[in-house]
């Protein structure tokens, strides 16, 4: 894969104006493992191969198992793998990023919404709302993965 265009370089005061966005997501109060699972499932969904590999060398370096990180596209069936916070995150990641199919309904934002403040949960959304636009930049201008760099 070839990149398309630098987007960084060529309009780096756009993505400051996202590195601003994602430096409030990481001081925001919920927990960097929960966020970093949350970019993760994200990017799975729009099939990112550039912020799969950096967030999965994120959790990696973050100490999170192997074993969590291989079943995060698969966190409803992994048993008590996810605690009830994650399981409610990630499913709320599913219903926002797929919002044309799912139209983000009652039920989903209620699990949400037992299990975060409402605080937590516009955060988390900023979170994910973030990561599916990195992932647009990301897929649209072909960035290339660390690992096929290496």
């Amino acid at each position: 894969m070839t990149q398309r265009i630098d987007y960084n370089n060529i309009a780096p005061l756009g993505m400051k104006a996202f590195g601003g966005v994602y430096s409030y997501v990481l001081q925001c109060g919920l927990p960097t493992e929960l966020i970093e699972l949350v970019f993760l499932r994200v990017s799975q969904i729009n099939n990112c191969a550039y912020c799969l590999d950096m967030h999965t060398r994120d959790l990696i370096k973050k100490g999170v198992a192997i074993e969590k990180i291989a079943l995060v596209q698969a966190w409803d069936e992994a048993g008590t793998l996810f605690n009830e916070r994650e399981r409610a995150a990630l499913n709320w990641a599913e219903s926002v990023t797929k919002v044309a199919e799912t139209h983000v309904p009652y039920d989903d934002f209620q699990r949400a919404k037992d299990l975060f403040s409402e605080k937590e949960l516009v955060d988390l959304t900023i979170a994910i709302n973030l990561m599916n636009a990195y992932n647009r930049m990301a897929i649209s201008f072909r960035s290339v993965p660390q690992a096929a760099i290496q």
